[in-house]
């Protein structure tokens, strides 16, 4: 299993589909982020919207709440 979380390019582009089910949110939720400017940094590709696994993670650290104080 390690070598298969290696082998994972996290630099590589996915789409806003993929993005959606890695954060486990709708697309449309992810699209109102992005509309908002709230959510993980995004690469435009043309009129395409990718995303980089090294920003969903980087993304879901900075918004990771350890107490509700």
């Amino acid at each position: 299993m390690q070598a298969a979380q290696s082998s994972i390019d996290a630099d590589a582009l996915i789409a806003e589909v993929q993005a959606a089910d890695f954060l486990r949110i709708s697309i449309r939720t992810l699209q109102a982020w992005r509309c908002r400017g709230a959510g993980p940094a995004f690469v435009r590709v043309g009129r395409a919207i990718r995303y980089r696994r090294r920003d969903l993670l980087a993304w879901i650290e900075a918004n990771t709440v350890t107490s509700a104080r």
